[in-house]
Parts: structure tokens; C-alpha cells; sequence
């Protein structure tokens, strides 16, 4: 990873934007959408900058000075000067999702947003707020910081109560707390692994790694698979497995 992505608030704060044209179009329309104060004075009291500049030297100028004051510019279309680069945004507040790609491939990143759009609901946000809402009751009813992650993690698994790439009605969190067990995932799943690459899980075994409680493993499976799981979820040898004591979300993994 040659980048960390980060979430940066910066309603109310300045941000230096040098440049016309197109391109600083694009980018003002962007930071003022996060409520970013934009000026083209480069020596303002700034956290990030800006530079838009068509002609290449002025660019690499403009950038030098700004990062000689120990500002974290982004420069347009010159990925190799850049501190930081701007993603592909998938808007759907309070939950963004940004894809980006170092800088390599702008059209990369909107193909890969634009997929990802027609799959995301537009009611995403509410379900976020309306978690957010009910949290204190959330609380109340799992008081356990376990039992709590467990009985979201239910409620959010595919088919799941809240699952999160359904479009819900208001009600849903309602409707889940009135009845937290309507769809939880319980009870015992083998999964059998041929591939020592973790990258080879496919994306219902990894999530199910993720959100298991016990995980009963034979001698061969993989290190590099095991550790894809909760660091909480409680590991046994398979020769130690019994099936009458299972309890939520249960595990038995063979390899080869």
C-alpha cells in the first residue's frame, strides 16, 4: 500500500487553489462540496493546496513553493509531484466511499465508482444515521461489547435484517431491535480451503471468517488463512471438535 487513505474534514477550513480552467473548476466544485474555503493566496494559513496550472513549469514551481512551507499539495495530472491525490467518490453521507488508484488511472477510478454505484442503495446513508440514532438502545440491549459486534455483524450479513446492499424502509432498525434474532447467521459452516493464498478466499469465506466466534481448524490449514479471521474469535484443534457445543457462529476448516 503506497498510500493511507484518509477521511479529512475540512468544512470551514482554507485551502489554497492555484489555477483556471477546467481542471481547478473540477477541484473547487469538489472541496467546496466538503465545505472547504478556497483562495488562490499562497500564502494563506492552509493545511492542503491545489495546483491546476496548465504549463508544466509553473506547475513544478508553484508546487516546490507550496511544499516548502510544509503544506500537502495535490497536483493535477502530475501524479509524481503529488502529496496527496484526490479518489473517485461514491456519496451516500454519512457513508463515502472513495477508490483511488495512486494517482495511475483517473478513468480506472471512475469506471470501478460508476460500477459501484448501481450496486449501493440510495437509502445507504439512512440505514448509517439510523444506526448512529440507536446506538444508546443498541447499548442497552448488548450491553457486552461482544455481543454487540455479533448481533450487528448478524443483522448486517447478506440477507441479514440491515444487509446493507438491500434498500430499507425507515422502520428496518425498528423492526431489527423489536426482533434482534430475524436473520442471524448461527449455528455450523465447514469450509474447506485448496489454496494457501488467502488472496484465493473468496468474498463469502473471508466474510465469514471475519464474524465467526469459534473456529475449530485442522493441523494443516494455513497460518496466513487463520489469521484472516476476528483476533476474539476462539480457536480449537479440529481433533477437539464437538458439535455439542456450538454457539453462534461456527467454523470447521479443512485445507487440501
Amino acid at each position: 500500500m503506497d498510500q493511507l487513505p484518509i477521511f479529512v474534514t475540512l468544512k470551514g477550513r482554507k485551502v489554497i487553489l492555484l489555477g483556471s480552467g477546467e481542471m481547478a473548476d473540477a477541484k473547487r466544485r469538489l472541496y467546496e462540496r466538503a465545505g472547504a474555503v478556497l483562495t488562490d493566496d499562497e500564502q494563506a494559513d492552509a493545511a492542503l493546496a491545489v495546483v491546476a496550472l496548465e504549463d508544466d513549469g509553473e506547475a513544478a514551481a508553484a508546487v516546490q513553493r507550496l511544499k516548502a512551507r510544509g503544506l500537502l499539495v495535490n497536483a493535477v495530472d502530475r501524479s509524481m509531484l503529488c502529496d496527496y491525490t484526490t479518489p473517485a467518490i461514491i456519496d451516500r453521507e454519512p457513508v463515502l466511499i472513495a477508490i483511488g488508484t495512486g494517482g495511475a488511472s483517473a478513468g480506472l477510478a471512475k469506471a470501478v465508482r460508476q460500477r459501484l454505484e448501481q450496486m449501493l442503495p440510495a437509502r445507504l446513508g439512512q440505514l448509517a444515521n439510523g444506526l448512529f440514532a440507536a446506538r444508546e438502545r443498541i447499548k442497552n440491549l448488548w450491553p457486552e461489547g461482544a455481543d454487540r459486534r455479533r448481533a450487528i455483524d448478524a443483522a448486517l450479513n447478506p440477507g441479514g435484517t440491515l444487509d446493507p446492499f438491500t434498500d430499507h424502509e425507515a422502520e428496518a432498525i425498528d423492526l431489527w431491535l423489536d426482533d434482534p434474532a430475524a436473520g442471524n447467521l448461527t449455528g455450523l459452516i465447514e469450509l474447506k480451503f485448496q489454496s494457501a493464498d488467502p488472496d484465493d478466499l473468496t468474498i463469502r469465506q473471508a466474510r465469514l471468517l471475519g464474524q465467526a466466534d469459534a473456529i475449530y481448524a485442522a493441523d494443516n490449514v494455513p497460518e496466513a488463512i487463520l489469521t484472516r479471521a476476528r483476533a476474539d474469535a476462539e480457536r480449537f484443534e479440529l481433533n477437539n471438535f464437538d458439535a455439542t457445543q456450538v454457539t453462534g457462529l461456527t467454523l470447521v476448516i479443512r485445507y487440501g
